[in-house]
């Protein structure tokens, strides 16, 4: 859980971060979160954890 409120925490930064110094426009910004709120609302949420958390353990294990 902690994993997952940071990568929410840092993905939202960066989006803010891109926004405001126009890499991106709001509009791209915004499809991009529609697609990952209606992603996580379909069969593809748990294996996207899954992934998203084995990736996490391989990084931690390589201190």
């Amino acid at each position: 859980m902690i994993l997952s409120v940071s990568a929410v925490l840092l993905f939202g930064t960066g989006t803010a971060l891109a926004i405001r110094y126009k890499s991106t426009s709001f509009g791209a910004a915004l499809v991009v979160f529609l697609f990952g709120f209606y992603a996580a609302a379909t069969g593809a949420a748990a294996p996207i954890t899954d992934i998203v958390n084995a990736t996490a353990q391989a990084i931690g294990q390589m201190r």
